[in-house]
């Protein structure tokens, strides 16, 4: 665990300047206080927003960081938030990639979808590792088949028809291959 290496806490961003002419006002509707340091106002909305999203369900740094600039908060702000949060223990990446992991198994999900769809979430391959390890894929793709469906295949292209299915729920061939079992003749 990676405890509280890498977390700072930061000073409050100064008052506005005296100066409040145009090019202030530009600047604190983009966010920003004159001299380009983000409000404590500010900060606090982008917490509060990612603190509710939290609430929802576990995200990863990346996930949360990209969700909180899609609704239009400074990108600097939003990860240092996400940091922030990451820190006090409020965001972590082991509990959203637990919780994933456990999320696609059940619905039948195989380890190079569950892989894929961590990477684009911003989780390497280290931080999933412990959570695949122990996964029987075989008994994940022989559920997945039997609650889609309901009888055994009757000729080879229903085989290769449930072949093709597993395939592409990110079962890999040797898996689908004894899922399966014998191509029917």
């Amino acid at each position: 665990m990676r405890g509280n290496r890498g977390c700072h806490s930061h000073a409050a961003a100064a008052g506005p300047p005296p100066r409040r002419g145009e090019r202030w006002q530009r600047s604190r509707r983009r966010g920003r206080d004159f001299d380009g340091h983000h409000g404590a106002a500010l900060t606090e909305a982008v917490r509060a927003q990612a603190v509710r999203l939290l609430a929802r369900r576990e995200h990863s740094r990346v996930e949360l960081a990209r969700k909180l600039e899609a609704k239009g908060h400074d990108s600097d702000v939003a990860k240092r938030v996400v940091g922030q949060l990451a820190c006090q223990g409020l965001q972590s990446d082991r509990r959203f990639t637990e919780a994933f992991v456990r999320s696609r198994i059940g619905r039948g999900q195989g380890e190079r979808k569950i892989r894929a769809d961590l990477h684009a979430r911003g989780i390497d391959d280290a931080t999933a590792d412990p959570f695949m390890a122990d996964v029987s894929w075989i008994e994940v793709a022989t559920g997945a088949i039997d609650k889609r469906f309901a009888e055994k295949p009757a000729d080879r292209n229903e085989w290769a028809r449930r072949a093709r299915f597993l395939a592409a729920r990110g079962f890999p061939s040797d898996v689908v291959a004894t899922a399966l079992g014998d191509v029917p003749r």
